[in-house]
Parts: C-alpha cells; structure tokens; sequence
C-alpha cells in the first residue's frame, strides 16, 4: 500500500469524526467545569522571618564553631533590604490615598493616580545595599586605641565593680592578653572559651592582675578585670616615679632585667611592662627581656621583682655600708641615699660594693656584638677612616677649651 492510497482511506474517516466532536462540543447543553491550578503561595523566603534567612547566610553551625570554621563569620553583614524603600514609591510610582497620602486635603478627595518615573531611585537603593554589605572596621579615638588598632590588648575597660562598699576610684584596668583556647570534654567535644589577662592600678603603687576563662568575651573581661581588683599589690615607689634600684626577676624561661633612671627618661621596655608600669605609676624605667617573651611569664616575673625590691635603708642595714649615688645627670652629683644603724651586727669596712652587682644578684645583662656593615674594611671604609684621623677628638677638645675659657 502505498502513501496515496493510505491518504485517501484515513484521512476522510479522520475529517468526519472531527467535524462531530466539534458540532457535539458546540451545541451541548452541559455546564463547562473550570479548571483551578494549584498556587503554592509559601515558599523558603516567606516561611521564615528575615532573620533566620540572614542567619542561614552569615553564621556557622555548631559542628563547623567546634571544628575552628568561620572564624572570619563575623564579616559578613546582614542587610535591610527595606532600608531605602517608601511605600507607593517603587518601579510604578502611584500615589494611594490612606497608605502614602492623605485621603482628605482640605475639602478636596484625593484620588489614585500615577506619578512620573524616578530613574536614579534603582540606582540610589543598589549603592545603598554595596554599602551595607562591607565590612568596616571599629573606628576608636586615638587614647582608646590598644597595642594593634582597634584589638583588645592594650586598650582600657574601666575600673572594676563595686565590692560592697568599696569602690575602685582613680583605677584603671587594661587588657593585657585576650586569646581564645579549647578544653576537650568527653560529653561536648572540643569546648571554646575566651581567656583574659588584665590589669588594673590606681597610679599610685596599688596594682593586681588576674586570668580568667568564660565561654563569652564580655564575661571573661568583665571577670578578669574584677578579679584583678580583688588582688591588689602595694608597690614601693622612689620619688613616685621609678624603682628604687637596678633587679634581675625571671619566672620560667623569662629573663628580666629592669634599670632606674633618671626623672624624664621615660618607659623604654616591652608593651607589656609599659602598660603595667603606666597602672602602676612608674614613669622612668628601663627593661630587657631575654629568653620567652610568653605575655603571663612577663608580667609574673615583673610583680616578682617589684615585690623583691628593697628600700636604700634597708639594704644599707644589710650591708652594714652607706649607700652613695652618683648622678652624672647633674655633673657628678653625690647623693647620700642610706645610712646604716649604729647598732648593725655586721663590722664596718670601707670596701666598696658595685652596687649594680649586689641588686642584680651578681648577674649581668647579656649585651649581643652588633653586625657590622657590609662596607666595613672595604677600599673606601679605610680611606675614610685616614681622612678622618685629622679630627679625631676635635669636639671634645672644642668642648673642653670652650668650657675652661670661662673659669
């Protein structure tokens, strides 16, 4: 059979039953039934508050807070994306009455109607939104700052609470160490807690300082600095300025070893020893650090030393010697410092005792040699060195002739 005659028998057959079915659908008399397609009108976006979805984005789970992940979660900000927005102000700019207007204006009706298109508005709302979403730094006056920007170590947090009736006034307590560590339980895993070291001073020789871990930040500095009030030290200051004499201190690997200067020197130490000396209200100090440079190693051994200090009386009645210093500051002068008691067990001598040696306990500051410039015993170097053999000394012979030449 072939195309042709398969075309002439089903095709007429094909035609007939068509031109029924539509006759049949056009003169029925039964009720056309319409159709209703199923809307689903929740969905994730408006099932759950703005919130939870922003909190879907930007947080981390349990599992992952345990297993150190999102550590740089806090970076990432939830925007409003309402913020910007205006009721009737959109795409199609209408004005309706009891919504965005008045619906009575004076006597007058208001009624619905179209306003013209603004076409900076997409614009001003998608820089908004950029805007929201970058993460920007806590911006801090210059005072409130700590040792690295806006980072907690170095950065005061008051004075501690009230204890009853005593209050910390004229204290001041700065954060010296804020870390996060982990404890291992059998029941929880790796469990994260804050550690804080902190201390507080009132700038008049009454100083503490204390550690302490909670779960949360705020709780381990709001412990921490109490518990530092609660561990107060005296400790004797010369002239309220400095230490009374040259130590040694060390607690565990650390090494320090602390100097007394002269009024205006200033504080040339580790950040640490600063922040505790400026609590503790020393103001000329010179300290060097060898060995472990662990933040709780510093400041155990530097309370150490302070607290191992002693008065010139004190030492003078040890050594049965009078203490003598010199200032070279003001030309040589020699001061009187502590006289010994007349009824001191030890026999007197006049031998005298580097006092530096006596206080540090017989142990010296390990001075490193310097490494010498690449252009040292070259060509050029030792010419210099010949031109400048001529001058040798011409300052201070200036000096001294200039000096003599008004006795």
């Amino acid at each position: 059979m072939n195309r042709a005659s398969i075309v002439q028998v089903f095709f007429p057959a094909f035609r007939s039953k068509m031109l029924n079915c539509g006759l049949n659908s056009i003169f029925s008399k039964q009720s056309v039934i319409p159709n209703y397609f199923g809307l689903r009108n929740i969905s994730f976006f408006n099932k759950l508050p703005a919130e939870d979805i922003w909190r879907g984005v930007t947080a981390v789970s349990n599992a992952g807070k345990k297993r150190g992940r999102g550590k740089g979660s806090g970076k990432k900000v939830a925007k409003d994306l309402n913020k910007g927005q205006t009721i009737g102000f959109g795409k199609n700019n209408r004005i309706w009455p009891g919504l965005n207007s008045p619906i009575m204006r004076g006597n007058e009706l208001i009624h619905q109607q179209k306003l013209d298109e603004n076409l900076d508005r997409e614009t001003g709302i998608l820089k908004l939104r950029d805007s929201m979403g970058n993460f920007r730094l806590i911006k801090l006056n210059p005072i409130d700052r700590g040792w690295s920007g806006s980072k907690m170590p170095g950065r005061s947090i008051g004075q501690p609470d009230t204890v009853g009736e005593e209050e910390f006034t004229s204290f001041d307590t700065r954060v010296l160490e804020n870390k996060i560590v982990f404890i291992m339980k059998g029941n929880m895993g790796r469990k994260r807690r804050y550690s804080v070291l902190s201390v507080t001073g009132n700038g008049k020789g009454l100083a503490g300082f204390a550690t302490v871990k909670a779960p949360e930040a705020r709780t381990a500095l709001r412990k921490s600095k109490n518990r530092a009030g609660q561990k107060l030290i005296n400790v004797s200051l010369c002239e309220n300025r400095t230490i009374y004499h040259d130590f040694r201190t060390d607690f565990g690997k650390t090494k320090i070893y602390c100097f007394q200067k002269p009024h205006g020197y200033g504080l040339v130490c580790h950040r640490a020893i600063q922040t505790i000396c400026k609590v503790i209200g020393i103001k000329d100090l010179y300290a060097k650090i060898e060995g472990s440079t662990n933040l709780q190693h510093i400041v155990k051994a530097f309370f150490i030393g302070l607290m191992t200090q002693r008065s010139y009386q004190n030492i003078a009645n040890e050594t049965n010697f009078n203490i003598v210093q010199q200032q070279n500051t003001r030309n040589g002068l020699t001061e009187v410092k502590g006289i010994p008691f007349l009824n001191s067990t030890q026999a007197q001598s006049n031998q005298e005792v580097d006092y530096m040696h006596f206080t540090l306990g017989n142990k010296i500051v390990l001075k490193k040699n310097g490494v010498l410039p690449f252009y040292v015993n070259s060509k050029g170097h030792d010419l210099r060195r010949v031109k400048a053999e001529r001058f040798r000394n011409q300052p201070k012979v200036r000096l001294h002739k200039l000096i003599h030449s008004y006795v």
